[in-house]
């Protein structure tokens, strides 16, 4: 049995037909064509597939596509509809990624941790990050990232692009 959904997607409404059982990974992935969000572990444990879900962060692998009628989905194409963000200019800038398999997944928690607190110190940082691993760099140059972009005085969204 299919149930249809309704929801807004990057700032855009959208109605799905989905499974009882489907993933918002897999209904993001698989029917609707946002490949930033990957399956990692699917389990929770990776962040890989984190997308902002209302005013929270989620691991889209954990919430049935069901949950998310009515609700608003964002990902990291919905940060970026006008091009890179300054966070992701910061990433790229101390060479942050080496797969890239995490990238969206963490731009997402960091944009996230710097919307909530614009001047975090480095624990915080840490803390804000914790849901997602990187295998490839060692956390250092991401850190940094986030870093740098909170010395660049942007406020607010965190993940917003310079005018």
């Amino acid at each position: 049995m299919l149930y249809e959904i309704n929801f807004t997607l990057n700032g855009e409404k959208r109605k799905v037909s989905v499974l009882p059982t489907e993933t918002l990974l897999d209904m993001l992935r698989y029917k609707l064509g946002i490949t930033s969000p990957k399956s990692g572990c699917e389990m929770g444990s990776c962040g890989t597939c984190t997308v902002k879900l209302n005013d929270l962060i989620v691991k889209s692998c954990l919430v049935l596509a069901v949950e998310v009628d009515g609700q608003e989905v964002t990902t990291i194409e919905g940060l970026m509809a006008d091009g890179l963000t300054s966070l992701q200019e910061s990433f790229l800038k101390h060479n942050s990624f080496q797969c890239g398999y995490c990238a969206p997944g963490m731009i997402i928690a960091a944009a996230y941790l710097l919307e909530n607190n614009p001047n975090p110190t480095d624990e915080e940082i840490k803390e804000g990050l914790a849901g997602n691993l990187c295998r490839c760099t060692g956390y250092i140059p991401i850190i940094a990232a986030v870093k740098e972009h909170v010395k660049s005085g942007e406020k607010g969204k965190g993940a917003r692009r310079k005018p």
